[in-house]
């Protein structure tokens, strides 16, 4: 059985920095993700980022004697790193091969509200709700906003490749948000360093396969690899896997899920503003005001569970 506890005794600076480092090292991931993917085939680029920030995980869980093999526990850990990192993440670095790194950002920045339609053990709370159901329904007409001109030009070979770049964005946001959900209720009972360790050697085993499977090595050539796309693998191994991704998971077990999905408010800011700045990038009008819609509606979603909240405080002050 399910549950869903909060756990009060998180010291409130480990949060606070725990956010901080989900909320702007993952934003800029998608920057280097768009440098290390003009170097790097996007399946072996996933393998060897979750592989080797696997090993090195994997040797300080050993270092700080964590319980590494709890088979249910392990179990949990791959379904949940294939979602999460494996679709979900592996959708970004494919997407990125065909889309500015900020307009994957904005389209993944749907993902709170799937997490509140994917949260099945709070759905009483969550649509017991107009300001919930009124922030869905905004949410979603954002999302339209951001594909609006991708649908327009769909009939066009470059509109199909578009259009199917954002609905794989769109996929990977709510594989995102299952797998998350997934390993909040499920992977519970071992620590997040073990749980993130298990769930990037998943992925990176699922990435390995792939890249065989589509003979990613043939003909690649590791002396090609321009410098700034080995110091951007670097940044995701070390800044997103080991500490964004593990600071994620730990936020997971002692913060509801709703709140930890707060980063996608934050990280579209800190792509648009890295891809404008250094990567020439440009987004559209439209594209923007889909962004300012959906965080409206994620602000009215998380404005009546606040409300919830403080009205659950008022008759339980305990």
């Amino acid at each position: 059985m399910i549950s869903s506890p909060k756990d009060n005794s998180a010291p409130f600076i480990r949060v606070i920095f725990a956010f901080a480092i989900v909320y702007i090292v993952w934003g800029s991931t998608y920057f280097f993700i768009h440098i290390a993917i003009q170097s790097f085939p996007p399946f072996m680029l996933g393998a060897l980022r979750f592989l080797i920030a696997a090993a090195l995980m994997l040797l300080w869980c050993i270092y700080q004697r964590e319980k590494l093999f709890n088979a249910s526990q392990i179990k949990h850990a791959l379904l949940s790193g294939l979602l999460l990192l494996f679709i979900g993440n592996g959708a970004v670095i494919w997407v990125e091969q065909y889309l500015p790194s900020a307009v994957v950002a904005i389209m993944v920045s749907s993902s709170p509200l799937w997490f509140v339609l994917l949260d099945k053990p709070l759905w009483k709370i969550n649509f017991d709700s107009k300001f919930t159901i009124v922030g869905l329904i905004i949410g979603f007409a954002g999302v339209f906003l951001l594909l609006y001109k991708s649908i327009l030009n769909s009939f066009s070979d470059g509109g199909r490749l578009e259009m199917g770049g954002m609905l794989l964005a769109t996929i990977a946001a709510i594989s995102w948000a299952g797998g998350s959900l997934y390993s909040k209720y499920y992977s519970k009972a071992t620590s997040a360093i073990v749980n993130s360790t298990w769930q990037m050697f998943a992925a990176g085993i699922a990435f390995s396969l792939c890249s065989l499977l589509r003979g990613e090595a043939d003909g690649f050539d590791f002396s090609n690899v321009l410098p700034q796309a080995w110091w951007a693998m670097a940044y995701l191994v070390v800044f997103g896997s080991i500490a964004g991704f593990s600071a994620y998971i730990w936020l997971l077990k002692v913060k509801p899920a709703t709140q930890v999905s707060t980063y996608a408010y934050v990280n579209p800011v800190v792509a648009v503003l890295l891809g404008v700045a250094f990567a020439g990038e440009t987004i559209s009008t439209l594209q923007l005001a889909g962004l300012m819609v959906i965080l409206l509606s994620v602000l009215l979603i998380n404005l009546a569970k606040y409300r919830k909240e403080k009205s659950a405080k008022a008759f339980d002050p305990d």
